[in-house]
């Protein structure tokens, strides 16, 4: 039914991981090609590399993922429909006058669903397309990293076989659209996807992607996330530029960089740095480091087309430097603290460290961030003279995990460990 296509080798677009994930799920990543072929990277990058290799052999037990294998089809019942729910709305059966206890399946139709923003619906992962094509990204970011690094065709074999069931295979395949993706359920609900639900996807053969991109620069639920005016639209614009610039389409590619950098981007950042369409969610750090990454993804985008756009500044005056700047300091609150950190060490290796006050910022808040995945490809960043190694932790269930630690020391239970999270 459709021919492979080239994939996206240079960069993929990855955001939270299923809860199981041991390996760091970043928000968002497009990865410099050039840096990435070039072959002769820093030493101080070598636990990063194996980092990289052990989350990649990780992720290779776990797939592949298909949108058939869920158990509630979309509304056009046909399986391969992708079908998510919008994870901030809520149950609210008062309106139901029942006498017995309601099948979820009544939930689902008969209650009313109210949102309400930050707070996810204890079953929203009931159908988990969304934490499956995560963790498709995140496999396939991992693998094609590793294949690059150590040059063993076994990590391109499993990007490839990947990629092959999610979007190729005739039995297997996802449609290319997101018409059901993010639905509002209840009886108040349309039982249609929502634009939000773009977002799902904003990580991708080249067949798929031109069916793809046509629906989401054309549809009324596509054009609507790219009318969004927070990280919502922002991550709109980074899929579409980034399958534009797969497609080698580069004239369309930079016009989408363009029509954001000159649009919703001119009031996502006011002049103190704060990102006040995000700060003004329920859980600010999370979102402001979430937009703030897509905003990287555009200006690496652009960077990957010969174009420098990152000190583009909003109508205030600010950049994403300033942005960050702001964020730095700010309490994380409920939210996870190393969220930001990619952000950090994106804009170092960008504008520089002269003072060295972005890698102190990131050797305070995790001392083994030089084992991290991204310190690989963020460079030039100081590793800040930590000396960290590869090691296999024991984990409670007994079995093995390897993880960064400093040398000499212990990791931390509970906290993350370079690219690993130990429980």
């Amino acid at each position: 039914m459709r021919a492979f296509g080239r994939t996206l080798a240079f960069g993929l677009v990855a955001s939270a991981s299923p809860a199981f994930a041991q390996y760091t799920s970043y928000i968002s990543e497009f990865i410099r090609v050039n840096y990435t072929l070039a072959g002769n990277w820093n030493s101080s990058t070598s636990v990063a590399q194996e980092t990289i290799a052990n989350a990649a052999q990780w992720w290779a037990a776990q797939g592949p993922w298909s949108v058939m294998n869920k158990t509630v089809l979309a509304p056009s019942n046909d399986p391969h429909d992708y079908l998510s729910w919008a994870p901030y709305y809520i149950a609210n059966c008062s309106n139901v006058q029942n006498t017995t206890e309601l099948t979820p399946q009544q939930i689902w139709t008969e209650c009313d669903y109210q949102n309400e923003d930050g707070v996810f619906s204890p079953d929203v992962r009931l159908v988990n397309d969304t934490g499956h094509f995560q963790a498709l990204a995140d496999a396939v970011f991992y693998n094609t990293l590793a294949y690059k690094i150590t040059g063993n065709d076994s990590y391109a074999n499993i990007a490839t076989w990947f990629i092959d069931t999610w979007f190729v295979n005739n039995d297997t395949y996802m449609n290319p659209n997101l018409e059901y993706a993010q639905v509002v359920r209840g009886a108040n609900g349309s039982g249609n996807g929502t634009h939000f639900g773009v977002l799902d996807l904003h990580d991708m053969t080249k067949t798929w992607c031109t069916e793809y991109v046509q629906w989401l620069t054309t549809s009324s639920l596509g054009l609507g996330e790219l009318a969004s005016t927070n990280n919502h639209g922002t991550f709109a614009f980074t899929q579409v530029a980034a399958i534009q610039a797969m497609l080698n389409d580069t004239t369309a590619a930079q016009a989408t960089i363009n029509q954001y950098l000159n649009g919703i981007y001119q009031n996502q950042i006011i002049a103190n740095g704060d990102q006040p369409l995000e700060s003004a969610r329920t859980r600010p750090y999370h979102y402001r480091a979430y937009n703030a990454a897509a905003v990287i993804t555009i200006h690496r985008i652009a960077e990957y087309m010969g174009v420098d756009t990152w000190n583009t500044s909003t109508a205030a005056g600010a950049n994403i430097q300033t942005a960050i700047d702001f964020a730095m300091p700010i309490a994380p609150g409920a939210d996870l603290p190393s969220e930001l950190y990619p952000d950090v060490a994106a804009v170092a290796a960008h504008f520089g460290d002269p003072t060295g006050k972005y890698a102190a910022w990131l050797a305070e808040k995790d001392p083994l961030y030089p084992g991290e995945a991204n310190f690989f490809w963020e460079q030039p960043l100081s590793d800040s003279g930590l000396k960290v190694t590869e090691q296999e932790e024991i984990n409670p269930n007994g079995t093995t995990t390897a993880g960064s630690s400093p040398t000499g020391g212990a990791a931390k239970s509970g906290a993350v460990q370079g690219a690993t999270i130990l429980i």
